[in-house]
């Protein structure tokens, strides 16, 4: 019978709690903008971990540079992580922006634009 809630799940989330608690509160790099991490997903031999990150209040270019400004001090975040986290070996950290809450917000437009109703469609149709 397999666990439902496997070693690798358990790493993952008391690494997202981890990392969002440093970069809220220990890393001061002034490249950074408002990071959420939406998402952790560690290879089952934990060598690897995929950090989704979301940027808010960022046009596309500032998405990238915050994207990039992670990947670039990832070694000094691992370091700190490897602190607050009891585990033999700390995974690599590779940040990837998560582009679900782009998507959302824009269906949510769609969809609003379709809830307003259609003048012409309605006079068309009343006739």
């Amino acid at each position: 019978m397999a666990k439902e809630f496997g070693r690798n799940a358990r790493v993952s989330s008391q690494m997202q709690k981890e990392l969002s608690l440093i970069l809220q509160r220990d890393i001061e790099d002034s490249r950074l903008g408002f990071v959420t991490i939406n998402e952790v997903e560690v290879s089952k031999d934990l060598a690897v971990a995929k950090i989704y990150v979301t940027v808010l209040n960022a046009d596309s270019e500032a998405k990238r540079a915050n994207v990039k400004c992670l990947n670039e001090i990832a070694p000094m975040i691992r370091h700190q992580l490897a602190q607050r986290m009891r585990l033999r070996h700390i995974s690599e950290l590779r940040f990837y922006y998560d582009d679900s809450f782009d998507t959302g917000m824009r269906v949510a437009e769609l969809l609003i634009g379709l809830e307003k109703p259609n003048t012409d469609t309605e006079e068309n149709s009343a006739e």
